[in-house]
């Protein structure tokens, strides 16, 4: 125990242990990342049984609060929109390799959209300085999005098991950076 961590009457001050759960929360999620890197088909399976379990406990609970505040208006869309996300959920948890498909398409789709308007977007900021940086994001962007369709729906395996991967490893390295801060 550091000096630092001590209080007048010898305690621990609080939060003193949070330093050591932030730098173990981190190194797991990093290894956690890199395992879902390696292993992308179980971390794509893995996060669409994820979202199909959101899903479906959220869409049982509108439906729940819908029923239980049909007397406040808005019943029919409440009702609606609880039974969308049950369906949807059951759907994911069902057919979970069709939603990982779909989830690589819909990716896909938004880097072609996001990289087409980063494209323009780098056209009209041409003269300032760093405009060909927004160029070069949107060109990538477009060809990721290209190397999806080409390879779908195989690619969505690789694709969303590697991302997840990715946010795992950034989310245990600024765990990591920021273990000294105060709470």
């Amino acid at each position: 125990m550091s000096s630092t961590n001590v209080g007048p009457l010898g305690t621990r001050s609080p939060g003193s242990g949070a330093s050591g759960w932030r730098l173990a929360c981190g190194v797991l999620l990093i290894v956690a990342g890199i395992l879902a890197i390696l292993m992308p088909a179980i971390a794509a399976l893995s996060a669409v049984l994820v979202l199909g379990w959101i899903l479906l406990i959220g869409g049982a609970i509108e439906i729940a609060y819908a029923i239980q505040t049909r007397a406040l208006g808005h019943f029919g869309w409440k009702l609606t929109s609880g039974i969308l996300d049950l369906v949807l959920g059951i759907a994911i948890l069902v057919l979970p390799l069709a939603a990982v498909a779909s989830l690589g398409l819909l990716i896909g789709a938004f880097l072609f959209v996001g990289g087409l308007s980063r494209v323009v977007l780098s056209f009209r900021a041409r003269p300032m300085r760093g405009w060909g940086w927004v160029l070069l994001d949107g060109i990538v962007s477009i060809l990721l999005a290209i190397l999806i369709a080409i390879g779908w729906p195989g690619s969505s395996v690789a694709i969303i098991g590697i991302m997840v991967g990715i946010w795992l490893v950034a989310a245990g390295i600024w765990r990591i950076a920021l273990r000294h801060a105060p709470e």
